[in-house]
């Protein structure tokens, strides 16, 4: 028997518990909504107050529950929406409302934007010196293991150098580094062919340093320079500015991650590899944390303390970096630097002995 009742919209019926699907129409008696089969047999009814109508999100087709369980669904949603606004209960849903209108989707973005900037700013530095202070002696090695291993795989080659001049900067450097902190077993020195990186020093998180023939080249005959520069790359490690990179890098690419969502594991994959290469520039605190570091262990190793000014100034004169920052280099602000290093080895030889 066919109904009489005003059809709201046509679609798919599911008996309760089933996934069976039946060509039916929604349709409108009074205060209760019913459902019927393409012959005009009741498949469903119930009071408009019991029965669910799912809110409208975009395009997504509209659920409708009975209270018998069974559901009709439809993607006539423009029909549903009239209906509900005959009846006054036309609020569209909240999800649906933020879709149609966008500004509101670049509100989200912005705030997500800062809470990603405030989590940089203000708790990835809180947790990465907890993490430095809770940090197993294994997982400095680990660290600098797979940073290194990337290095080499990526810019680094073998070292070119004769034994020779080998042997004499592994004397100086054995001295200063048997004078450090933690003591010489701690440190190691590895020489590499810097290739991109030209020349350069640097230190990882559990002693290892590597030096470049480039920079060895540049310092020429003056073996005591090429020594204040690694004894400011031991003060990297002892007061763990390396490890704190690291730490802040692999920071950096979770906080990327869990906003970006899947990235793919290649990206994954430069983005952790790509922090660890980038972990080896420091802040300018830390730079001049080092310098000093380098000056004092000079001192007490009875060498020159002015060696490593003497290798910002060969770095302003040869390479003609005068600025005051260089994105190129790990060791930015080379004029302002070596002038701090000389003030500070006025102010150590002005001390009383």
């Amino acid at each position: 028997m066919a109904s009489d009742n005003p059809i709201i919209a046509l679609g798919e019926w599911h008996p309760a518990g089933s996934s069976r699907s039946v060509p039916s129409s929604l349709a409108e008696a009074g205060e209760r909504l019913t459902v019927h089969d393409d012959a005009g047999a009741e498949l469903s009814s119930g009071k408009l107050s019991a029965v669910e109508i799912s809110p409208r999100v975009g395009a997504v087709a509209r659920r409708i529950t009975f209270p018998d369980g069974s559901l009709f669904g439809t993607s006539d949603n423009d029909a549903i929406d009239g209906f509900l606004a005959r009846k006054g209960r036309g609020r569209e849903g909240i999800i649906h409302r933020m879709e149609r209108f966008h500004p509101r989707l670049i509100a989200f973005v912005a705030a997500a934007i800062l809470f990603g900037a405030l989590i940089y700013r203000f708790a990835l530095p809180a947790l990465v010196e907890v993490a430095v202070a809770v940090t197993p002696p294994i997982v400095p090695r680990v660290m600098s293991s797979s940073t290194l291993e990337a290095l080499d795989r990526t810019v680094l080659d073998q070292s070119e150098l004769d034994e020779a001049r080998r042997g004499k900067i592994l004397d100086g450097f054995g001295d200063i580094a048997a004078l450090s902190g933690v003591g010489g077993e701690r440190y190691t020195l590895n020489f590499r062919k810097g290739g991109a990186i030209g020349p350069n020093a640097f230190a990882l998180p559990d002693g290892t340093l590597i030096l470049t023939d480039e920079l060895v080249e540049l310092a020429g005959d003056d073996t005591e320079m090429i020594v204040g520069v690694l004894a400011h790359e031991i003060g990297h490690v002892e007061l763990k500015h390396s490890l704190r990179q690291i730490y802040r890098a692999a920071g950096v690419a979770a906080l990327i991650m869990v906003i970006a969502g899947d990235i793919g594991s290649g990206a994954e994959d430069v983005l952790v590899q790509g922090g660890g290469l980038l972990s080896l520039s420091y802040s300018r605190s830390a730079e001049a944390a080092a310098d000093r570091h380098s000056v004092e262990l000079m001192v007490k190793s009875g060498r020159d303390p002015a060696a490593i000014a003497r290798f910002f100034q060969l770095i302003e004169t040869k390479l003609e970096d005068r600025s005051e920052t260089s994105i190129f280099s790990t060791h930015p602000g080379t004029p302002e630097r070596r002038k701090a290093i000389l003030d500070l080895i006025t102010e150590l030889q002005a001390r009383p002995r």
